[in-house]
């Protein structure tokens, strides 16, 4: 019910949301412009194609642009905490998380979704153009799965980082690292990176099943040193542990939460 208010509402105005969808496509175009500008000097990444490298950024960008459009307002949550507002959340008969999320519900990052999509389709024709992946029905089966579970990672993520705020309602960009960060992170090939970095976004903070193990399977390429082949097959499951862990630390700072006593 609330984001379907703050989406009436941004409706009203049709052209000014048109508007501000399209220069939110544009701003995210910008981090696909840099891939292009690199790939005016070089022909490969880290031993990746152009239409690999784009397949990744695609990817990950399509799967964090549906984390965000659901999940985008929990870094606003810091602020409720600090001036007592969160307590409003607490009184509706609602979920409390899902009121979070909706609040000041942002339609225009649709266009963070669209970009990655239009990427994404764009990197799957340059690949059977290039005839650089045998595609194999489980390959196709592979590519929504690996959208759905990075976005439900994501999202994950966000929560967790949401749950920090009920302590340090000012960590909200420490929070961000974790996901715009990782966002960026995931768009270039893991081989670029020192591999403390990649075990870290395997085992630590499992980023690396939005895309990197399940893309790189895909593509027909070996997994990091260390990682085993079937991890490209455990992102659901991942995702589901993630969405655990973030509920329990969702809960845990909901107990924890004393207001301002005013």
């Amino acid at each position: 019910m609330v984001a379907a208010m703050w989406i009436r509402s941004t409706l009203t105005y049709r052209a000014s949301f048109a508007l501000t969808l399209l220069s939110n496509l544009v701003v995210t175009f910008f981090d696909l412009v840099v891939i292009l500008l690199m790939f005016g000097q070089v022909r490969a990444l880290g031993g990746f194609s152009f239409p690999e490298v784009a397949f990744l950024y695609g990817t990950t960008a399509t799967s964090f642009g549906l984390a965000d459009l659901v999940m985008g307002s929990l870094p606003r949550m810091g602020k409720r905490v600090r001036d007592g507002s969160f307590d409003t959340f607490l009184l509706r008969p609602a979920p409390v998380l899902a009121q979070v999320a909706a609040d000041r519900f942002g339609l225009r990052r649709l266009g963070r979704v669209t970009q990655g999509l239009i990427v994404l389709i764009w990197s799957l024709v340059l690949l059977a153009q290039s005839s650089l992946v045998a595609w194999t029905p489980l390959k196709v089966l592979l590519v929504p799965v690996m959208l759905v579970s990075g976005a439900v990672i994501f999202g994950a993520v966000m929560v967790i980082g949401a749950s920090v705020l009920f302590w340090a309602q000012d960590a909200a960009e420490v929070t961000n690292s974790f996901t715009y960060g990782g966002n960026n992170l995931l768009q270039f090939p893991p081989t670029i990176f020192a591999q403390d970095l990649v075990r870290g976004v395997v085992y630590v903070v499992p980023l690396a099943f939005v895309n990197w193990l399940p893309a790189l399977y895909v593509l027909g390429r070996p997994a990091p040193d260390g990682v085993p082949a079937g991890a490209a097959f455990a992102s659901p499951l991942v995702a589901g542990v993630c969405c655990a862990v973030a509920g329990l630390a969702w809960r845990t700072g909901l107990r924890a939460y004393r207001s301002t006593g005013s």
